[in-house]
């Protein structure tokens, strides 16, 4: 059974076209995640969805009704940009927003599964960036939602502590928890996603689970062998490898062929460096897909704080 869907969706700012006709389906106890570059309208689609937006055209659902209709105690929503009343502690804040359900889940308890100390006294006005989207995503799940959304969950988290909330992630969805996640971690939609969804200029532009499309656009394995060969020296070989950035690139080379190209250098006489086999992933397809339009998000320093 499909608890969130999308059928045509159409919207616009202006000028632009932020929605162009999606139709997509999640079903029950699923885990979507939405990918895209900046500016492709995955929040835009993400508050048609929960109904904190009406599209301009085109019909969306949730649990079976409009979204302005639907069971909100059995919703969870974690919006991109949230901002809780900030002269209160971790603890304080997330007790407000579970007394507002009856039944809901026990505040301590879920700070410590996204790993902040329900003890501290520091107002989040203080905490760091990643303590402030952990407490939000706390504070996302104390009425245990049936569908929970998700946008940028861990964005601004250090990789402990993304890993942490992975996991956390993925023992709601072994629980029954369908999921909408949008992301720009191609590792996180990887990894938690079911199905992934790209979305560029507006348009679902592929759709699938991370294996299928890897195996659709990611391309072939290949291995780079740094060396002064040049692709001449293999002309007489079934090897065709191309030049590239001081390598020559061997396009579907399988990891069990890496020996016979290795043997294929000895017989001509030709040195090598090294040899590096790499398979396509996500972000692969990502990059295929989203044309010059790249802003995967890759780990640094200045770009995570605990």
């Amino acid at each position: 059974m499909s608890v969130v869907v999308a059928d045509d969706v159409h919207e616009t700012y202006g000028d632009t076209v932020a929605l162009d006709g999606i139709s997509l389906a999640v079903d029950a106890g699923e885990v979507f995640a939405l990918v895209g570059p900046n500016g492709a309208g995955k929040t835009t689609l993400t508050r048609c969805l929960t109904g904190t937006r009406r599209p301009d055209s085109g019909s969306v659902s949730l649990m079976g009704d409009p979204p302005a209709e639907s069971a909100r105690e059995r919703l969870g929503l974690l919006p991109q940009d949230f901002d809780p009343p900030e002269r209160l502690t971790p603890g304080e804040l997330v007790s407000y927003y579970a007394g507002l359900y009856e039944g809901a889940r026990d505040p301590d308890t879920l700070l410590d599964e996204v790993g902040i100390d329900p003890r501290t006294d520091t107002w989040y006005t203080d905490l760091s960036g990643g303590e402030k989207r952990r407490t939000c995503v706390a504070a996302s799940l104390v009425n245990d939602p049936d569908v929970l959304f998700l946008d940028e969950p861990t964005t601004g988290v250090d990789p402990a502590g993304r890993q942490a909330l992975w996991t956390l992630f993925e023992d709601l969805a072994a629980g029954g928890t369908t999921i909408f996640l949008t992301t720009h971690y191609m590792a996180e939609a990887e990894r938690l996603a079911d199905r992934v969804g790209l979305l560029a200029d507006g348009a679902l532009v592929a759709s699938g689970s991370p294996d299928e499309l890897v195996a659709e656009y990611g391309g072939a394995p290949s291995l780079d062998v740094e060396t002064d060969a040049v692709p001449a020296d293999f002309e007489e070989s079934r090897y065709t490898p191309e030049r590239a950035d001081g390598a020559l690139v061997f396009e579907g080379v399988d990891p069990t062929e890496i020996g016979d190209v290795a043997s294929a250098f000895a017989e001509r006489g030709l040195d090598f460096e090294s040899l590096s086999w790499s398979e396509p992933d996500l972000e692969d397809v990502y990059l295929a897909l989203a044309g010059d339009r790249v802003d995967v998000v890759e780990e640094t320093e200045e770009e995570v704080v605990a």
